[in-house]
């Protein structure tokens, strides 16, 4: 039997939420991550929100935050879910499934396709 050679060992995107790069690369990103955490991430994008919306009507002063798409390694992601919520993450798979995909511009949810 053949063994199967995985390609991509990153493959669970998560969002930091409320979080920009501050004009730090996204080598920087990955290598706190694994410094702090002992993390192995990918980093994909800084993406600005879109405003909320009520009922299909844009919220007012709302949009606009900065928030970082990247991947967690799939050796890594147990552990990963242990932390994510005191670190403002969430699957990216959730953003769909809580409705939330409207704060993402159509060309990210392109990008970046929910997996679950």
């Amino acid at each position: 039997m053949k063994a199967v050679t995985q390609l991509n060992p990153y493959n669970q995107t998560v969002v930091l939420q409320g979080y920009g790069l501050g004009g730090r690369s996204p080598a920087y990103f990955a290598e706190q991550f694994k410094k702090d955490h002992n993390i192995r991430v990918k980093f994909g994008e800084e993406v600005l929100t879109l405003p909320d919306q009520v009922d299909g009507v844009e919220v007012r002063n709302t949009g606009g935050r900065s928030d970082i798409l990247f991947y967690v390694h799939d050796d890594d992601v147990l552990e990963f879910a242990r932390i994510k919520l005191e670190l403002n993450c969430r699957w990216w798979e959730d953003i769909a499934y809580n409705d939330y995909q409207y704060i993402y511009p159509q060309e990210i949810l392109d990008k970046y396709p929910f997996k679950w």
